[in-house]
Parts: C-alpha cells; structure tokens; sequence
C-alpha cells in the first residue's frame, strides 16, 4: 500500500496474525484503551480455533513495525469483532480500514452470515468507519465503557450482513 498526498511513501502489508504477534498487540493496545488487555490474555485468544486476525505493519528502511491489528471470533454463522487497535500516530490513515477490510473478507470466504461489533458511543470516527463499511447499531449496553476518567460510557452494539 502507498499512501499518496504526505511528504512520504510508506510500505504497509496487512498479514494474518499468529500468537508471535501478541506482545506487539498488547503493547499497542495499551495505547490506545483506558482498559488494556494482556499479552497472556490475546495469546488465549489468539490459541483457540476459532479466533483469527489481521496484523498491519510498516516495512520501511528495515524496519518491522506493527500499527495496528484487528482480532475476530466465528462461530455458527456469525462473526464478532473482538478488538481492534491502530497505533495514534497512524489513527487517521486508512489502517482501520483495511484492517477491517481484510477481516470482513475473510468472514465471507468462510460464509459468515452477520459480523458484530462493540464500539464506545464516544469514538466518533470509529462509528464513522463502520457505519461506511456496512455496519448498522443494532442495540446498546450501558455503562459499559469506560473513558480516560472512569466515568461511564455506552456501547453501541453494530451489526453488518454478509450475505
């Protein structure tokens, strides 16, 4: 992938991810959720059949970076989006995108009916995003989140179909 308009070209590659990755997510992950989640915890997740994701890493000058990832889990017909996160300093670029992108084809090459989300009713872009992708809310949880304060905030719950 080349991104066009910026001062410079970067190389991204969006590969399917294994628990070799889990580290790296943990630690981005970090930085970017008020409750983060551990490396032993996404390598569990990461372990069972049913779990599957995407890694997005920059190759430039050498370097092997890891920007963001996505993680999903399908059972009987239906897909959910378990987590996805995109390093801050590429929020914005597109990565979320095609993060969720590959994900999504992935749910219909293995004939998933319907893909879910949560998402914090205060991410704008990120409702934004899934809403440009497809997805529609289908329902709430309240107090669910919450933000950088501990205060309480909602989820929405999203849904998109696939077929």
């Amino acid at each position: 992938m080349r991104w066009f308009g910026r001062l410079f070209t970067l190389d991204v590659v969006v590969d399917p991810l294994d628990a070799g990755h889990t580290r790296h997510m943990a630690d981005l992950h970090a930085g970017t959720f008020s409750r983060p989640w551990t490396d032993g915890e996404f390598h569990d997740m990461v372990s069972q059949k049913t779990v599957f994701g995407f890694v997005a890493r920059e190759l430039r000058f050498g370097r092997d970076r890891i920007l963001g990832f996505v993680l999903a889990r399908a059972a009987a017909g239906e897909a959910e989006i378990l987590t996805i996160a995109v390093a801050p300093d590429w929020q914005g670029r597109g990565l979320g995108r095609k993060l969720m992108d590959a994900v999504l084809a992935k749910a219909h090459r293995d004939r998933v009916e319907a893909v879910f989300l949560e998402v914090d009713e205060t991410n704008k872009p990120a409702i934004a995003l899934y809403r440009r992708l497809g997805f529609f809310q289908v329902g709430g949880r309240p107090d669910y989140y919450r933000d950088g304060r501990g205060r309480p905030t909602a989820a929405l719950v999203m849904r998109r179909d696939l077929r």
